[in-house]
């Protein structure tokens, strides 16, 4: 199982200057993947500006979006144009993982609402594949750059529910899961295995998880105070997901373990602290 590395790029107080030696430690430390969240009603980083940043000081790992939070953005050519352009400027390192979102203040800032919002992010996705395969548009033709992959970037979905798994089987080439345990991961990534085979796909989905981390003397109250507030919209669940994060090494490696064995494929491990030792005590918990 590949072992990945979240951007702070929602964790309050973030410099851009740590978000940028951030993603350089994290590449020479060997983690396989970068992360980013996604949440338009908070004070954090839009996703693909910042991996953009992180594309810039990087060469071997892989940027992902986990996730972005795709019906709120409402051109499709656009945003298949944004992906686009990291993925050239990465030289075809970028994976976009596209959610639904939960949050009614996020679509109540954007506009939108969030019924029929399944329905969009589908017709969104196939709007986006047809400009990635190169259709003509215009004049000047085909809606570039071209991505560096034939058929575009590699697209992950979340959710999980039913249509969230029949979802990944027509229109992507992976499923993550936002958050969880590796029990839960197990029978979701089950629902997404028989949806895959039911659409007569060939191969597997690629499948990937999120798990909340904090390490070092205060890692529990890094963890409690950053989660407590950015799940404070959920109420007195939002303490039960803060003490799901794993902040002691061996916490770690119980959930790489768990994970491991669960058939997951790359676990994504989301800080909850921006300060720059975080990187080399994830390393050291996960070498």
């Amino acid at each position: 199982m590949d072992i990945g590395i979240g951007l702070p790029n929602t964790v309050p107080g973030t410099e851009g200057s740590v978000l940028v030696e951030w993603a350089r430690r994290a590449e020479e430390t060997g983690f396989s993947t970068l992360g980013t969240i996604g949440r338009l009603v908070y004070p954090g980083y839009e996703e693909l500006v910042a991996l953009s940043a992180a594309a810039a000081v990087t060469s071997r790992i892989r940027l992902t979006t986990s996730v972005l939070l795709g019906p709120l953005y409402t051109n499709p050519a656009l945003l298949a144009k944004q992906a686009a352009s990291v993925d050239r400027l990465s030289g075809g390192r970028f994976v976009l993982g596209v959610g639904l979102g939960g949050r009614d203040d996020d679509f109540a800032a954007s506009g939108l609402s969030t019924e029929g919002r399944g329905r969009r992010l589908e017709e969104q996705l196939t709007e986006m594949k047809r400009v990635w395969s190169g259709e003509e548009r215009g004049f000047a033709g085909a809606i570039g750059p071209a991505p560096v992959r034939e058929g575009g970037p590699e697209l992950l979905l979340g959710g999980s529910t039913p249509a969230g798994f029949r979802r990944v089987a027509r229109l992507a080439d992976g499923w993550i899961m936002g958050g969880g345990t590796p029990e839960m991961f197990a029978e979701a990534s089950a629902g997404v295995d028989a949806a895959w085979k039911e659409a007569g796909r060939a191969g597997t989905p690629r499948k990937l998880s999120l798990a909340y981390f904090a390490l070092g003397p205060d890692a529990r109250a890094h963890a409690d105070g950053y989660l407590k507030h950015y799940y404070g919209f959920l109420g007195d669940a939002a303490a039960q997901i803060a003490a799901s994060a794993a902040v002691s090494a061996e916490m770690v490696r119980s959930y790489v373990d768990s994970f491991a064995a669960a058939g997951c494929d790359e676990l994504i491990f989301v800080p909850t602290a921006s300060g720059l030792e975080q990187v080399e005590l994830l390393a050291e918990a996960t070498g």
